[in-house]
């Protein structure tokens, strides 16, 4: 059990962060056990192409990157300053990390070390930039082309997790965001059973949490005392990321709203933008557009702006006739 007590500083310093450099590592995850990630299995048909067709290699990648996940060494996937820097400026971190401390984290792994790793722990600066090498050429080939839809359903995630905030107040962040994952009277828990941890975040640097698509249905927690503590967790609708068929409406609520309609509030179980709704239904975006505006008139959708990206969410409403 992973026990994590929270004070009124750390609580109010949590936040939210996006990761391209963690996206890739689990993705080589799902690539070396994808039975055991299936809902990716449309991702990793795709992915192996474009790496085979670009002639990406990645083996010192490949080789730190093993299973299970807990075994990751933390410069591989240190939590970002910046709520979504790009891939560039989290390279250039990974690049910057000092010697003393790769092999710090490389003594964690276990012996013997597969032979590049060995290499990167004998002279960590230009194993580093090997390592940033391939990371970028991973990323351009197979989770570049689709970060669109990725990123989507990560600000859908942290948008949802913000409204319930405001709804229900900051205990609310952690309702339902792992099934690992309980909060109590300011106390977190993260079950596990490699052995017992309990920290008390008094540093002021409160949680980075940090919503992967590829460590579905798993997580990773990072608390060592000198490190800023987060949590990589699944952002809830990954079963719908690779999906083309679509959702579907109630016939019911189809012969009221209009089937157009309806398929675009079943749609939304997670926030989307009209561009995404598009591409999903096959509709223009203009006439997406149109029947969005009238779903918000009606009370049935809200509409959040995250950056330069607009997102339509159900409102209560909409999840209440849904439900009917």
């Amino acid at each position: 059990m992973l026990t994590l007590d929270f004070s009124a500083q750390d609580l109010a310093a949590t936040r939210f962060a996006g990761s391209r450099v963690v996206e890739v590592v689990m993705s080589v995850q799902v690539l070396k056990d994808p039975g055991a990630k299936a809902v990716h299995l449309p991702w990793v048909r795709r992915a192996r192409e474009r790496l085979a067709a670009g002639r990406v290699r990645y083996e010192l990648l490949s080789q730190l990157v093993p299973m299970p996940a807990w075994h990751l060494p933390q410069f591989l996937t240190a939590l970002p300053a910046a709520t979504a820097p790009g891939i560039e400026a989290e390279l250039a971190a990974l690049t910057a990390t000092a010697p003393a401390v790769v092999r710090a984290e490389l003594d964690l792994v276990g012996q013997p070390l597969p032979p590049l790793v060995a290499e990167l722990y004998a002279d960590p600066v230009p194993g580093l930039e090997r390592l940033a090498g391939e990371v970028r050429a991973y990323w351009s080939a197979a989770v570049e082309p689709y970060w669109g839809r990725i990123v989507r359903l990560v600000e859908g995630e942290i948008l949802y997790r913000a409204r319930r905030m405001a709804a229900d107040g900051p205990a609310a962040l952690f309702d339902g965001l792992h099934p690992k994952v309980r909060w109590q009277d300011g106390r977190m828990t993260v079950a596990q059973q490699r052995y017992e941890i309990e920290r008390r975040l008094d540093g002021g640097r409160g949680l980075v949490l940090v919503p992967s698509v590829f460590i579905w249905p798993g997580m990773v927690w990072q608390v060592e005392p000198e490190g800023q503590p987060g949590l990589v967790y699944p952002p809830r609708g990954v079963a719908t990321l690779w999906e083309s068929a679509g959702a579907t409406a109630p016939d019911g609520l189809a012969g009221v709203l209009g089937r157009t309609r309806a398929r675009l509030l079943a749609e939304l179980e997670s926030p989307a933008s009209t561009s995404e709704l598009a591409a999903r239904t096959g509709g223009s975006p203009a006439n997406v557009s149109h029947h969005l505006t009238a779903l918000r008139e009606a009370g049935l959708l809200a509409r959040h702006r995250t950056g330069r990206t607009v997102l339509y969410a159900r409102t209560e409403a909409a999840e209440l006739l849904l439900r009917g």
